[in-house]
């Protein structure tokens, strides 16, 4: 597995290195019914890959289809150009001017939806300590986070 890369300025990067973050880690994307409980997790990314781009790795083949039935996905702002079916709030026009009222409300419904599905995030990152700061080689996370949503899934009663 590849771990450092070089960057534009011609310096050695690694690649688990999350400069938003601003430490080691990775990037693991996750799908969460309405109501916020995990069902899929991705494979691990390293730390450095932006969300959209493991998003579509991952992810958004499987959310299209699902759009395509009628059932659309809410993502944050990050994911502006995800593509059809993928919902995020409309972004402040940058001349500084307010958006009107009907754009405001429909930003508030849908990050008001959103907020549940974030609850899969903490269902599995606050319920499993391990996940909170792993240290484990990068590798392992992939498995120790798909082992978290079993046992999550476990614990809730979605499987026996």
């Amino acid at each position: 597995m590849q771990r450092t890369a070089i960057s534009v300025k011609g310096q050695v990067i690694d690649l688990w290195y999350s400069g938003k973050a601003h430490c080691h880690g990775g990037n693991i994307q996750a799908v969460t019914t309405p109501g916020g409980f995990p069902l899929w997790v991705s494979p691990a990314e390293p730390g450095s890959v932006h969300d959209l781009t493991a998003a579509r790795a991952h992810a958004l083949p499987a959310l299209y289809h699902a759009a395509a039935t009628g059932l659309p996905t809410l993502a944050d702002p990050g994911y502006d150009g995800a593509g059809i079916g993928i919902h995020i709030p409309v972004k402040q026009p940058a001349d500084g001017r307010d958006l009107d009222i009907d754009t405001r409300t429909r930003n508030a419904i849908q990050r008001s939806l959103r907020c549940l599905g974030e609850r899969g995030f903490a269902l599995l990152g606050q319920r499993w300590r391990t996940l909170q700061h792993i240290t484990a080689s990068p590798s392992k996370i992939s498995g120790i986070t798909r082992a978290a949503l079993v046992l999550t899934h476990f614990e809730h009663g979605y499987i026996t």
